[in-house]
């Protein structure tokens, strides 16, 4: 119930909120709440996840992307992805999640989003996102650029991003 809540928060926040580009980053404010919390009370790990979800919605809905997204029948799925918590998150405290498209290579998007506390970063994660068609099927990457405009010069695909991605992969033929 916490993340609908939130949904229309970030719903609200959007409609206000000075438009991006999907090549800029999206800082969405949070708080820690009850429901965020572990029995060791400090945000769970996999609370974590769930605001990365809306951290990717924010800078797709303010950059004009989503609605072209639902247009065109595409929709993002998570394909992989890694966190590492350098610290906690507790009970109130506020921080901002900070999400920024990283680059594109010929399977996937990748982005990269940082939980950040008065300044300090608190966890950090890179996300493997895939788009697919509702009809069927995965928009190909040069589709989805094109869709967008084509990407920046200067945001060619970092290379650990590449060695990270595969090192995660998961071959087809693994049972």
């Amino acid at each position: 119930m916490n993340l609908y809540f939130r949904l229309l928060l970030l719903h609200l926040r959007t409609r206000r909120a000075r438009r991006r580009s999907l090549w800029d980053e999206a800082r969405t404010p949070f708080r820690v709440t009850l429901t965020d919390l572990d029995p060791l009370r400090h945000m769970n790990n996999a609370r974590y996840l769930a605001l990365l979800d809306l951290g990717r919605l924010d800078l797709m809905i303010r950059s004009g992307f989503w609605g072209d997204l639902t247009r065109r029948g595409w929709y993002p799925v998570v394909a992989a992805q890694t966190i590492t918590y350098k610290r906690s998150l507790t009970l109130g405290q506020r921080f901002d999640l900070v999400t920024r498209v990283l680059g594109v290579d010929e399977r996937a998007t990748y982005i990269e989003q940082t939980f950040v506390r008065r300044g300090t970063v608190v966890a950090r994660a890179v996300v493997q996102a895939r788009f697919l068609r509702t009809a069927g099927g995965s928009v190909a990457s040069a589709e989805l650029l094109d869709a967008v405009g084509g990407a920046p010069s200067d945001r060619a695909l970092p290379e650990w991003v590449r060695a990270w991605a595969d090192a995660v992969r998961i071959s087809s033929t693994a049972g």
